[in-house]
């Protein structure tokens, strides 16, 4: 596996960890393309029964490396968030997302369930990637996040999916308009993780091992029912998640947000035309 994923198969779990426990899992672009890769490989192992996704390190994941946010307080969209370099649609894939979406997606889709272990904290996309799994262990300290709203961005890693039918179309709203932290106890409250617990990795790997010691047939089917349940028009509200931020980078408004976030002073909007 890459250098920022690591994978380890034993018992029919997958163990798999983002390893750049340095920068809190700050996804770059080796990020991003880890998580595809990641996903796509573990999505054509018909011995793997249950996948565990966690972070290496302090924190589950921080969100967008950092640095690309710096780039933006000087008004430019070539930073981390700059859609031509970690969002691009690729034609030789079969996705209706790009990569950036199918790094969250990919999990999302996979045949088997997925149990993210979440700690530290998980922002912006990392809280995007916790709710592409299909059950979420977090700790009671954990630190959860929407973040995108601080940079004058949407979420785009289409979470605009996920969430509503997480917590509803109230409380996401709530978590997308104002970036608000939420906790381990109020995660499991509202529906944003499922159980807490001190060691979730060690919470989440217990379950994986229940759930591979069951018939694979059936927990693939079951996950097929209940995806399809709530399944919309993803390839349409995917779409609509790319053409939102790629008219909100390099806004006015969205500059002014990350200028006046690294300046300390309270952000001057323009009013919307």
């Amino acid at each position: 596996m890459s250098e920022r994923v690591t994978i380890e198969i034993h018992d029919g779990i997958a163990d798999v960890r983002m390893d750049r426990g340095d920068k809190m899992n700050a996804m770059d672009g080796k990020m991003f393309a880890a998580l595809v890769e990641a996903a796509d490989e573990l999505a054509g192992n018909h011995a793997v029964r249950a996948v565990v996704l966690s972070g290496n390190g302090p924190s589950f994941c921080a969100g967008l490396d950092f640095s690309g946010f710096q780039a933006m307080a000087g008004g430019g969209g070539d930073g981390a968030t700059d859609t031509g370099a970690i969002g691009a649609v690729e034609a030789d894939r079969p996705h209706v997302t790009h990569r950036a979406q199918q790094a969250v997606w990919g999990w999302h889709e996979l045949p088997m369930p997925v149990i993210a272990a979440v700690h530290g904290v998980a922002f912006g996309a990392g809280c995007q990637l916790a709710v592409g799994a299909d059950i979420r262990f977090v700790t009671p300290d954990v630190r959860m996040s929407v973040l995108e709203i601080r940079w004058g961005l949407s979420p785009d890693m289409t979470i605009t999916s996920l969430l509503p039918s997480l917590i509803g179309a109230d409380r996401a709203k709530e978590l997308i308009w104002t970036g608000r932290e939420v906790n381990g106890p109020e995660a499991v409250e509202i529906g944003l993780a499922t159980h807490m617990a001190d060691d979730p990795r060690a919470a989440a790997m217990e379950l994986a091992a229940v759930i591979a010691s069951k018939s694979p047939d059936a927990v693939r089917a079951g996950k097929r029912l209940v995806n399809g349940v709530a399944a919309e028009d993803y390839d349409a509200q995917f779409a609509a998640e790319r053409t939102e931020i790629g008219a909100l980078i390099g806004s006015p408004n969205q500059v002014e947000s990350v200028q006046a976030y690294f300046e300390k002073r309270p952000p001057v909007y323009r009013d919307p035309s």
